[in-house]
């Protein structure tokens, strides 16, 4: 975890609201987590599929006001809102946008959590804070009224930069959004999902669940995002990177000389303890699997 106790703007969320008496039960079978959770004192982390399991969206989502909240992409929250609105029906609930009412900040600090997911209101339309749903590590988010970061400063916070929360991001090898997981077509298991609570496989049918649990169960997942040292200049994302001729990898967002790779597992195999290094473009990457991660055991495949 950063040794600097800073808060990060994140122009790059957005947020939907969602409020109404079936709120939870309406969100509860199209989404990967158990929204039944969610609570004022309990923030999730889930994620859209399509029927055939491939990822949409991920999001955080958590209450403020007695509604649901979505942390979600900003630049695709509308075609998330359209695709939200589908499932609606008879639903009584109502949607709404509102991504210019709030702002989303990252929080690389516990700010005296020691439970991920655990979540706090800070005032009736003030906002929320509450610990990153997937690791603690992460720090936290807080999700405040617009021009409002007095609950930040207040706990002695200063400011950093979107370089700062993006590093400890990386280096923890958690993804982004469609930035690192490829819009249907990323199966979320290679994401971590199930490592870090995004994913619930005893709630029941929720929309793509056939193919999650079946990659789960007969350890289908053959790729794992992964964190990476880069020597040399960064790879685009998208660069693809080979062993012996045949694909290894597929290299994702960096910031400075880190970066996270999308790589092939039997590429890795028993090199897990080696020093193992791919060649990518113009750099050298070195791989590093953090200590959250867990990889299917051969014997359950």
């Amino acid at each position: 975890m950063s040794d600097s106790a800073v808060f990060v703007a994140l122009p790059n969320r957005g947020l939907l609201k969602i409020a109404g008496p079936d709120a939870h039960t309406y969100l509860q079978g199209l989404v990967s987590q158990d929204v039944k959770r969610v609570t004022a004192d309990r923030a999730l982390y889930s994620a859209f599929l399509t029927p055939q399991g491939k990822y949409l969206y991920d999001f955080f989502v958590f209450e403020m006001d007695g509604a649901l909240m979505l942390d979600c992409e900003a630049d695709r929250r509308s075609d998330f809102f359209k695709r939200l609105s589908m499932y609606k029906l008879r639903s009584d609930v109502t949607l709404s946008d509102v991504s210019d009412d709030y702002q989303v900040y990252g929080v690389l600090a516990p700010m005296g959590f020691s439970e991920r997911g655990a979540a706090k209101a800070l005032g009736t339309g003030t906002g929320v804070v509450y610990a990153d749903p997937r690791l603690l590590d992460m720090g936290c988010r807080a999700v405040l009224a617009q021009g409002d970061t007095t609950p930040l400063e207040s706990a002695s916070l200063s400011a950093g930069t979107f370089d700062d929360y993006e590093h400890q991001r990386i280096t923890l090898g958690l993804a982004d959004g469609s930035r690192d997981m490829g819009v249907d077509k990323a199966l979320l298991l290679e994401f971590g999902f199930e490592e870090l609570d995004g994913v619930s496989f005893s709630k029941g049918c929720f929309m793509g669940q056939e193919l999650t649990a079946r990659t789960r169960y007969r350890g289908l997942v053959k790729k794992r995002l992964l964190p990476v040292k880069i020597d040399g200049p960064a790879p685009a994302p998208g660069t693809v990177f080979e062993i012996d001729g045949r694909e290894a990898g597929e290299m994702k967002t960096s910031v400075g000389d880190v970066g996270l790779a999308l790589i092939r597992i039997d590429k890795l195999g028993d090199k897990l303890g080696e020093d193992v290094s791919y060649t990518c473009a113009d750099a050298t990457l070195h791989p590093n699997v953090p200590s959250w991660v867990v990889f299917q055991k051969q014997e359950d495949k």
